[in-house]
């Protein structure tokens, strides 16, 4: 039986499938949202101004206050309570870490365009390959 249920979501709309799904497939369960900050990219915005921050939890939970908010607003819509989580660093190790304390991770993936439904996502890809429990993609 699944009881605890760790949902990442890093953008609302891909997100939003994901958790709906977690939702729907185990209301039993505690629901976890899980944003992760500080991804290295090109030009390092996210991950610098964070770096840079004087208090970098207070700028990282800043920076999930969408995501998390949308998050919130999703489950009140099916009468759920979810946990929030906000963690800094790469998002597939932190994902894959954190999942040692749940029994599922259902992570979203991205569905536009082409090229995006042939590839899952990288981080998705990263969940699913390491992860210590089982993992369902929602695209």
């Amino acid at each position: 039986m699944i009881s605890r249920v760790l949902v990442p979501m890093a953008d609302p709309k891909m997100g939003e499938r994901a958790l709906r799904y977690a939702l729907e497939a185990h209301p039993d369960a505690a629901v976890t949202v899980l944003h992760v900050v500080g991804e290295p990219s090109a030009m390092l915005g996210q991950a610098t101004s964070l770096a840079l921050s004087d208090d970098v939890e207070a700028t990282a939970r800043e920076y999930a206050r969408d995501v998390l908010d949308h998050a919130e607003a999703v489950a009140a819509e099916y009468d759920a309570d979810i946990e929030t989580e906000v963690r800094t660093g790469r998002p597939g190790r932190a994902i894959v870490t954190r999942a040692e304390d749940f029994d599922t991770v259902i992570i979203g993936s991205h569905a536009g365009k082409f090229v995006d439904r042939l590839f899952v996502g990288n981080v998705a890809k990263t969940v699913f390959q390491r992860c210590p429990v089982p993992v369902t993609v929602v695209r």
